[in-house]
């Protein structure tokens, strides 16, 4: 049976009993014993009679799907409770005419009763508007992070490839331009944070061409 192995943040690895070559479909099972067709790309290490691949979902999901797929969810979910919130506020709004008198309850009325249950109701309804568009917006701002999420490569991807090209060529022109232009660091570490993120960036690219290359 294949499993899941971490290998690095963002990054599991199939841990294979067998060898496999580069375009094979195999299923990896997760812990949950649910498994998953993958397609495998290149072999990373062997240890203890096991082989370990790295590979990518062969049904096209990634950690950019499953964001898009939580955005989409939250954002299905803040509507659903933005619409209650303005039912119930159309509901409060029950007899807003007569309300609007500001006639008083008549203590002994006949209509004690029901002036009575009309601003209860009304008030139940504007607690249940307001809670409902506190969820709406709590459903709105998670559905806002996870778009953020679904536009992010990182190295489970076969594009992370490029994408670190494209940053360590960026990290690296900033650093050669702090070092020319002393004057135009923001501060004293401008220059040993800008070599760290040429390293990290150098680093990062290393292990995506090593995943996917």
């Amino acid at each position: 049976m294949n499993t899941y192995s971490k290998f690095c943040p963002n990054v599991f690895l199939a841990k294979c009993t067998e060898r496999h070559a580069k375009g094979d479909i195999i299923n990896v099972t997760t812990k949950y014993g649910k498994e998953n067709e993958s397609e495998v790309f290149n072999l990373i290490y062997e240890k203890d009679g096991f082989f370990f691949y790295s590979i990518i979902r062969a049904d096209g999901t990634s950690a950019q799907t499953r964001a898009e797929a939580k955005a989409v969810r939250y954002n299905t979910w803040a509507a659903a409770a933005e619409n209650k919130s303005n039912q119930y506020y159309e509901a409060s709004q029950e007899g807003r005419e007569f309300l609007a008198l500001g006639e008083p309850i008549k203590i002994g009325h006949h209509s004690e009763k029901r002036h009575r249950a009309l601003i209860e109701r009304n008030h139940n309804r504007m607690g249940k508007c307001v809670e409902f568009s506190e969820k709406a917006e709590a459903h709105e701002s998670k559905a806002e992070y996870w778009e953020r999420k679904a536009k992010d490569v990182n190295l489970s991807m076969p594009e992370s490839i490029e994408y670190f090209e494209y940053k360590l060529e960026t990290a690296k022109e900033r650093h050669e331009f702090y070092k020319k232009n002393p004057d135009k660091r923001e501060h004293s570490f401008s220059l040993t944070y800008a070599k760290k993120d040429v390293n990290e960036a150098q680093k990062n690219l290393e292990l995506a061409k090593r995943l996917w290359a």
